[in-house]
């Protein structure tokens, strides 16, 4: 059997987003990437594919690696938690909502988490 756009697994669509990152493979990402492709996060409202790759992807040079917390395939969507460390040795949490049809990114919307670790104490509040 063949595996069509159609019946490719979202998970591994959407771990395959997060390694470009991590591999600074623009073409992998270029790849995975619909061309009618919308970003949405808390800075930024549904940017079209052309401005999310001029905004967001130059930060793939300062992303060292990310680790999954959670990865829920529910119909066309994965529900993404992950950890962030970036080149610095900085860290935080998101969570991402990832649309993904026919083997392909169409919709990511960012949810910011905290930094890693917390910056409240345990029991506490900023």
């Amino acid at each position: 059997m063949t595996l069509t756009a159609r019946n490719i697994d979202p998970i591994s669509v959407a771990k395959r987003v997060y390694d470009a990152y991590v591999t600074k493979d623009r073409d992998a990402i270029e790849a995975l990437i619909a061309d009618d492709f919308h970003f949405t996060s808390p800075r930024d409202n549904r940017l079209d594919r052309a401005t999310y790759f001029a905004r967001c992807w130059p930060n793939s040079h300062v992303t060292d690696d990310f680790t999954f917390v959670h990865l829920v395939h529910d119909d066309d969507r994965v529900f993404v938690t992950y950890d962030l460390r970036m080149k610095d040795g900085s860290a935080f949490r998101n969570t991402e909502i990832l649309t993904i049809r026919d083997g392909k990114l169409v919709d990511a919307q960012v949810f910011f988490g905290w930094m890693l670790p917390h910056e409240a104490p345990e029991g506490g509040f900023l």
